[in-house]
């Protein structure tokens, strides 16, 4: 069986707050196969952004620390890179498209600048010749006549170019990997389907792997190959596509997919929803973090973390019950 291009095993991530010290990411493993799109869906407040920022080594200095786990990229362990190396990885062979292009991208320089420091950076190559690739690939993501937008500001352009002009600063140096981090936040519907369309394409084009942040599991469906859905900080359930939408084992997921509105039942019922609120990290429960709001909880659910069970070869869940949960046995 080939090696993964990027291996998260137990991956353990914490902040120092005010309040205390909290576990933000807890025992997060999964795997990234070359060309795969890996979607990690999950309210917010579950640990999905400090998921990626872990993977980038970009948590914040000196709250932010990676405590465990290991981050292998082809077999090397970032956790263990020295600053200098991970400064050749990030923006060359891992990207990420930031959540919110507008904090993104630096007011005070024209789009030109911050695209093209990033080829001039990681390639041995001329002002004039990054300046040249950087024109390529805004011409790429769509932007047109990227000539002139090459000396424009970020606050002369819309919310869809700004996003454009985001994903191809990351793309610049044509990475092994792209995380994309809600790439469609705050964007009209239109907008949205040509960005998530944009990322596909240039995914084929490039052969690029895609690990892609959402709330959203109408764009999971759509676009991801395998999922992981996350809880509280920890992996709830795990599978491809198919198993999370066709056989969902996890009371949360399951929760997640009934309340997607539906077209055949939109004006004969009132949507469903998941009770309570996510824990805050301060005040985590002894047992499954979910069970609170679960409509299926036991009183042995408060007592301890359920650990990780195997479905099938492909397909993992995080609770006690998960059985008696698809024989009906349970929450009748």
């Amino acid at each position: 069986m080939p090696q993964p291009l990027l291996s998260v095993k137990n991956l353990i991530s914490e902040f120092d707050t005010d309040e205390g010290r909290v576990r933000a990411v807890d025992d997060v493993s999964f795997d990234l196969a070359a060309g795969e799109t890996l979607g990690i869906v999950g309210e917010s407040g579950c640990g999905k952004s400090v998921t990626a920022l872990s993977i980038m080594r970009l948590l914040p200095q000196p709250m932010g620390q990676i405590v465990g786990g290991e981050i292998l990229l082809e077999g090397e362990d970032l956790i263990q890179a020295s600053l200098s190396r991970m400064g050749k990885i990030r923006g060359n062979t891992i990207s990420m498209v930031f959540q919110e292009p507008m904090t993104a991208l630096n007011p005070v320089h024209t789009i030109g600048r911050q695209i093209t420091e990033v080829p001039y950076l990681h390639k041995d190559i001329s002002k004039d010749e990054a300046t040249r690739q950087a024109m390529e690939v805004l011409d790429r993501v769509g932007i047109p006549s990227p000539d002139m937008r090459m000396g424009e500001y970020p606050h002369q352009l819309s919310g869809g170019m700004r996003q454009r002009v985001v994903i191809a600063i990351a793309l610049a140096c044509k990475p092994s990997i792209l995380i994309a981090d809600e790439p469609t936040t705050a964007l009209d519907v239109t907008i949205q389907a040509q960005i998530l369309e944009l990322i596909k394409e240039l995914q084929n084009e490039m052969g690029m792997a895609v690990i892609l942040i959402t709330h959203d599991l109408g764009v999971i469906a759509e676009t991801s190959d395998s999922v992981v859905v996350m809880y509280a900080g920890r992996v709830a359930e795990q599978g491809t596509v198919y198993d999370i939408f066709d056989n969902p084992s996890h009371p949360y997921t399951r929760g997640l997919l009934s309340s997607i509105p539906r077209l055949d039942s939109i004006l004969k019922s009132v949507l469903p929803i998941i009770e309570g609120m996510v824990p805050g990290l301060l005040d985590l429960p002894k047992g499954c973090r979910f069970e609170n709001r679960c409509p299926y909880r036991k009183d042995s659910c408060a007592e301890s973390i359920p650990g990780i069970e195997s479905i099938s070869q492909s397909h993992i869940v995080s609770c006690f019950h998960w059985r008696d949960i698809e024989s009906g046995q349970v929450g009748k």
